[in-house]
């Protein structure tokens, strides 16, 4: 008979590609883990994972039964919560880029500890390669990163779809007003580290779109990015739900890229095998909101802008 044992043997060995990492990650041995997937193979009558000395590649039969593991264990999860919770409590651990704890942390967690009192949040901030990393080792209930093309071992669903800004030193009245990258002088631009997902993102904009880039500075430090620019002559290219809180402020002017527009998705993600608890998938859910409410701020603000910029062409053309 089949154990619940071999079934999260078999789930981490495949989604760590390791024996070792596998038996790490359970608090077993590697023997132990390497006897649970033997019995199972044997119940099954299947080959599941092909071993190559330290290698360990899936069979077909073996993907095809990670996806029926990987939704027994959910749903065990989700029938303990339901049983287990009367009320939304309990401790949970979230990983946010410095994207979402600049601007959208505060208000989240504001309405959380009003509407889940006893719960325990723990917020990590970190760029989307450690979060990924945490996710896949269990260490975090979600993580909100950048886009990207999918891990074995890790479900994502889109959180917020936010437009790109190009952020500069205050210069003038310019904040809201579109910007189209390739007219400007060749910038001198401050980007995230080649391991970051949005690096690759803004390298592409500026490749297909004849943006001209004088000097890179690459820099991982997202509060350092922004007082570096707010007293420098360097830009930066952030999303709009990071600088919400500055388009009324003196130190940036904040433009919504233009010819082409750019935006930028955000993914939740969490481990497959896994339900989020209800504490969880409140805060989700209010983070969700608050990257909403952004948009919808931008939308609004850039609409009059757009009015006020069409109403100044009138009166120039008039009093020509």
């Amino acid at each position: 008979m089949i154990s619940l044992r071999q079934i999260r043997s078999f789930v981490a060995v495949y989604e760590e590609g390791s024996f070792t990492s596998a038996a790490k990650r359970e608090g077993a041995t590697q023997s132990g883990i390497s006897q649970h997937l033997k019995q199972l193979e044997s119940e099954l009558g299947a080959a599941l994972l092909e071993r190559n000395g330290r290698d360990v590649e899936p069979t077909l039969a073996g993907k095809l039964y990670y996806r029926e593991c990987v939704g027994v264990l959910r749903k065990l999860e989700a029938a303990q919560q339901s049983v287990a919770v009367n009320h939304i409590r309990g401790a949970i651990r979230v990983g946010l880029m410095p994207t979402f704890t600049r601007s959208v942390l505060a208000p989240a967690l504001d309405k959380f500890l009003i509407s889940a009192p006893g719960s325990e949040i723990s917020v990590i901030e970190a760029y989307s390669g450690v979060l990924t990393e945490m996710i896949l080792k269990g260490e975090l209930d979600f993580a909100v990163v950048p886009a990207f093309e999918g891990i074995t071992g890790i479900s994502h669903r889109l959180l917020a779809r936010d437009r790109e800004m190009l952020v500069s030193a205050k210069r003038g009245k310019n904040t809201l007003k579109p910007v189209k990258l390739s007219e400007l002088g060749p910038l001198k631009v401050v980007l995230p580290g080649h391991q970051n997902t949005r690096r690759r993102n803004i390298e592409t904009y500026f490749s297909v779109n004849g943006v001209a880039v004088a000097q890179r500075l690459e820099l991982d430090a997202m509060m350092g990015t922004l007082q570096f620019v707010a007293v420098s002559d360097w830009v930066a290219i952030l999303p709009f739900v990071m600088m919400a809180s500055d388009i009324d402020g003196g130190r940036f002017d904040v433009r919504p890229l233009e010819d082409p527009p750019f935006y930028s998705e955000f993914v939740l993600i969490e481990p497959a095998r896994k339900v989020m608890s209800p504490a969880a998938a409140l805060f989700a859910d209010i983070l969700r909101m608050e990257a909403e409410k952004s948009r919808l701020v931008f939308e609004e603000r850039a609409g009059r802008q757009q009015q006020l910029t069409r109403r100044c062409a009138v009166r120039s053309g008039r009093s020509r």
